[in-house]
């Protein structure tokens, strides 16, 4: 750190991008049964609105910005253009999904009749025969992160080009050890589903003890983000897989391992129903790469027809995807500035400190840290690990310890960008760790319980962003036009891919896993 004291400047340039999900939900409050709006154009090929697991699912996406300011009015102009294009509809504003009747209310996305489109749609036939529709219509909120070149010239000097990439991955490996040791700051802060409807908690079969309202809300007392429990997005059915993290070779052989690996469990499910009709893509512990539950990946924009690990094997890691974040529900765009001022200071701190390679059992060690804030994370005194040595802290201790290694980087990230929003950020956030009712889980439990019902509280909150959306002006990045026209285009390109397959789908699932065999 001592290193960047004189060149602050070295700094400017964060490159970052936001995927904020949403479902969408009807004037009455249940999940939409209605088809992706035409007037978002197609969601196969719309570079901003997209859809994931389901048809009411949302996607809103962001190019690279530089700026926090311009990555929050992207985001705004996307979401004041889907709010006016919803009618009556609305969007859900929590993580964990609305009140909803049976998974076959759940519609899968659907992608059209080209080959690509409709392998889409069969990837989330499988995640619902392998997972359950529930878990997939779980919201969040993924930050993509790169670092300035500037940055990399000036810890690793002139190198050449594959020495300077080499030394890239290793540097953002190391970042995602160290985020796996102290990245459970994120759903402290942030977590921001300490409590669900009733409806979802008697379709889970969980073994949680939750408390009660009297209106069938569950929550637990102390809980952070049962998004990121075994209740939410973290599967126990992928425990078995094993994907280091100790270098690029090391990460690729773990997911190629995993996607080639017959599942007996998965085997039983079928490739085919007796009618011949697809129920998955393959019966391996992972249908395609992005199965890989994880709150963090490395990442290369691949080129068209490129999988994930072809592109990190082409050309490194380019940028890394924080999966950790809950939507914020008192956000019109699920995520605030202090938040991306946070993730900045955390991936460069997570940088900069020592990363030692990590084993399982390590690796496990950090887990449990995880998983002990989201189920009790405000808890009074509450103790992590801080090895495998048994030496312990309280979550607030530890807390603070990490920000005082945080402000003196928030100091050089202010002079390289000439603001303060980097050391207001510090100040606001470091005293949550001794005001846990200021987090955003501590926060919403409180409303939660006020009202009685976690139902009535998202009601207000939806209501209260569809307001602010239609009151509010562009914030110059897209303007409705701009939007438009993508919708128009990304229709025109969906029905281009369409008219140009020219081989069977069958054939083109047999070409697609060519690569792993």
């Amino acid at each position: 750190m001592k290193a960047l004291s004189h060149t602050p400047e070295v700094l400017k340039g964060i490159g970052r991008g936001v995927e904020r999900e949403a479902l969408r939900i009807s004037a009455q409050g249940d999940l939409s049964s209605t088809p992706h709006p035409a007037q978002l154009g197609s969601a196969l090929t719309n570079q901003w609105i997209t859809t994931d697991f389901s048809e009411s699912l949302l996607e809103f996406i962001t190019p690279v910005s530089r700026s926090v300011p311009e990555t929050l009015g992207q985001l705004h102009d996307i979401h004041r253009f889907t709010i006016q294009n919803l009618g009556d509809e609305k969007l859900w504003p929590m993580s964990m999904p609305c009140f909803f009747g049976t998974e076959d209310d759940i519609v899968l996305a659907q992608y059209g009749k080209s080959n690509l489109g409709r392998m889409k749609t069969l990837y989330r036939e499988g995640l619902k025969h392998r997972y359950g529709s529930v878990m997939q219509i779980i919201s969040g909120v993924h930050f993509n992160f790169s670092f300035p070149d500037s940055l990399w010239r000036h810890l690793f000097g002139n190198q050449g080009e594959e020495q300077q990439q080499a030394s890239i991955s290793d540097a953002y490996f190391a970042l995602i050890r160290n985020y796996y040791r102290f990245g459970w700051m994120i759903p402290y802060l942030f977590g921001a589903s300490p409590a669900l409807c009733g409806s979802f908690v008697e379709k889970s079969g969980t073994s949680l003890k939750f408390e009660k309202t009297d209106h069938n809300t569950c929550y637990l007392p102390y809980a952070t983000s049962l998004r990121l429990s075994d209740l939410g997005y973290t599967n126990s059915a992928q425990d078995e897989i094993k994907v280091g993290f100790n270098s690029l070779e090391q990460y690729i052989d773990g997911v190629k391992q995993a996607i080639n690996t017959p599942s007996p469990e998965f085997a039983r499910i079928g490739v085919k129903d007796a009618s011949g009709q697809y129920r998955q893509l393959n019966t391996n512990a992972l249908q395609i790469e992005n199965e890989l539950y994880a709150p963090i990946r490395a990442k290369r924009v691949a080129k068209s027809g490129e999988k994930p690990s072809e592109a990190l094997s082409r050309g490194g890691v380019e940028y890394i995807e924080v999966r950790s974040l809950d939507v914020n529900p008192y956000s019109p765009v699920g995520i605030d500035s202090h938040q991306i001022y946070f993730l900045d200071l955390l991936m460069l701190w997570c940088l900069l400190t020592p990363s030692e390679n990590m084993d399982e059992s390590e690796l496990d060690c950090w887990r449990d840290n995880w998983q002990k804030i989201v189920l009790e994370g405000r808890k009074p005194g509450l103790t992590l690990k801080i090895g495998c040595n048994g030496e312990r802290l309280t979550q607030a201790d530890w807390g603070k310890r990490v920000f005082a290694e945080l402000r003196p980087l928030a100091e050089l990230l202010d002079q390289a960008n000439g603001t303060s929003c980097y050391q207001q950020t510090c100040d606001e956030l470091e005293t949550w760790f001794e005001h846990p009712e200021k987090t955003l889980s501590g926060r919403l439990l409180n409303d939660v319980i006020a009202k009685g019902c976690v139902n009535s509280v998202s009601h207000e909150l939806s209501d209260s962003h569809v307001e602010f959306f239609k009151h509010s002006d562009s914030k110059g990045h897209f303007s409705n036009d701009t939007l438009m026209q993508e919708a128009t285009d990304s229709l025109a390109r969906q029905a281009a891919l369409e008219d140009a397959d020219n081989v069977s789908f069958d054939k083109y699932l047999a070409d697609y896993f060519g690569y792993t065999s």
